[in-house]
């Protein structure tokens, strides 16, 4: 009870802070500009953050953090529109969204399809920070209790658990999170106060700034991305579109998935590396099975646009239960985000809950409201940003260029972090060609320094004993945890090898 008190009071103080005249206008702004980002074809929540990081200079970090929050769940509402208009995925998270979306619009049901989204969006959303206003303070709390071994333990499982249990090339994964490790050792060493790898650069004694290098790993380098396709524009129709609204059948048919899919997706978006675009093929999956009718999925059928789209929103929540709580991002999309607090002085953390209350609480409370702003701008405003996907890439490349290098130079008020982004973008572009995660190198430069120092805290109270790792009991959890997620990681590898080699065969 004295929880639940305690937690109801937190949450009072959060509205307090959320609905001031200033942080409910960046609700506003960050929750439309969120939308219009996911909507657009390549760019996805991370990129549009990282691309608008500028417009929270000179913020409080409580409305810092409220901005980019509702840019984040805003592109998850803002995602499902051109995988039902175009069939192209605004984000990776949107594409189960097109297995049934699109045969919608086919079908002329495109504006119950959208409507269905937006709703199912809502409903996911706000399922999820209900969780989320229960489990962070037992979290945070229980955080409190870390020491240097236990934070050494808990950051490595989560780099790499964002391998692990992510999809694509487990060795390639690897190999960027080795590439994000190597750059966090760059600059002045914390504890010896020795230069490493600065090659003689003055610049480089801080280290190499993680906005610097997110802004060209996800901005420049969709631009560089995209580039061969400038040309190209997306004609959309809006007369096909109809009235966008759901019946009370489709209601029907929708309740049951949505309340299943939304707590399946705030489970998976808590889990470091798993993300929005796995908790979509889990919900969709997990809705065809149990279906009576599984021969409509792909097809058109309404519940398929239902599950992945509650999933989608209730993992962005989930995302930010690790941050909020333990400073640890869940997503890439969250790592960025972290990376633009630290920049404004704020490290969120357990600490966060007891020093600044009203920030954690604030942004908690700011998501119930963001998810019913959402809706209100998602529903009657459909037609119009629609229409923004007739933007052709001509025009939105080098806006995103210009926003990208605006936006580098008050970091550090340098002209060489000009380099540092242009060097990035490649290296992201090159990264993308390779089909090599960003996600693991961020996270890694993030949480490179931070575990190394935590890990050499704790060899120097143990007296060098690695043990020490091993005979703490939280600490061992998480090591065990990090040790079956690299065997579950090589095994999946193994089948996926075998599986290809015999259809070769075959």
């Amino acid at each position: 009870m004295n929880l639940q008190l305690g937690t109801f009071s937190y949450l009072m103080l959060g509205f307090r802070q959320a609905i001031t005249p200033i942080n409910l206008v960046w609700l506003t702004a960050g929750g439309l500009l969120g939308t219009i980002i996911g909507m657009l074809p390549g760019l996805g929540p991370a990129t549009g953050i990282a691309v608008l990081i500028p417009i929270t200079y000179g913020m409080n970090p409580a409305t810092a953090l409220i901005t980019m929050a509702a840019i984040y769940y805003g592109a998850m509402f803002g995602g499902s529109r051109s995988s039902i208009m175009l069939n192209i995925p605004g984000c990776a998270s949107s594409i189960v969204t097109c297995f049934d979306g699109y045969p919608m619009t086919q079908k002329g049901e495109a504006g119950k399809a959208l409507a269905t989204s937006a709703i199912a969006s809502f409903v996911g959303g706000m399922i999820s920070v209900v969780m989320m206003i229960f489990l962070t303070m037992p979290v945070a709390n229980a955080a409190l209790k870390f020491g240097p071994a236990e934070m050494f333990s808990v950051m490595l499982f989560a780099l790499t658990a964002t391998v692990a249990l992510s999809q694509g090339s487990i060795v390639k994964g690897f190999a960027s999170l080795a590439i994000g490790f190597m750059l966090s050792t760059i600059g002045i060493d914390a504890q010896t106060g020795l230069q490493r790898f600065t090659l003689g650069i003055t610049e480089l004694q801080d280290g190499v700034d993680f906005l610097v290098v997110m802004i060209g790993l996800y901005a420049v380098a969709e631009v560089f991305r995209n580039y061969s396709a400038i040309d190209r524009k997306y004609e959309i129709s809006t007369k096909s579109i109809g009235k966008v609204f759901m019946t009370r059948e489709d209601l029907k048919k929708c309740l049951m998935p949505m309340l299943r899919s939304s707590p399946l997706g705030f489970v998976v978006g808590v889990l470091p590396g798993m993300g929005g675009s796995i908790a979509t093929m889990m919900a969709y999956a997990m809705e065809k099975q149990i279906s009576r009718h599984p021969e409509e999925f792909g097809k058109g059928a309404i519940e398929g646009v239902a599950a992945p789209e509650a999933a989608n929103n209730a993992a962005s929540s989930g995302a930010m239960v690790p941050l909020l709580t333990m400073g640890i991002p869940g997503s890439g999309t969250t790592a960025v985000m972290l990376g633009a607090l630290m920049m404004l002085g704020v490290r969120p953390g357990p600490l966060l809950f007891q020093q600044h209350p009203e920030v954690a609480w604030g942004v908690i409370a700011s998501m119930i409201v963001g998810n019913v702003i959402l809706i209100i701008i998602n529903l009657p405003l459909v037609v119009p940003l629609v229409r923004l996907l007739n933007i052709p890439q001509r025009i939105l490349l080098p806006i995103i260029m210009g926003l990208a290098f605006m936006g580098t130079y008050p970091i550090n008020y340098s002209t060489f972090d000009f380099f540092l982004l242009s060097l990035f973008g490649l290296v992201g572009y090159a990264m993308s060609r390779l089909d090599m995660p960003i996600p693991p190198l961020v996270l890694a430069l993030i949480l490179g320094s931070n575990a190394e120092q935590s890990m050499r805290r704790a060899l120097t109270i143990s007296n060098g004993n690695p043990m020490t790792f091993l005979q703490k009991p939280i600490s061992l959890v998480f090591i065990i945890l990090t040790v079956l997620s690299l065997v579950y990681s090589f095994t999946r590898e193994a089948k996926a090898k075998r599986k290809r080699s015999e259809g070769v065969a075959a």
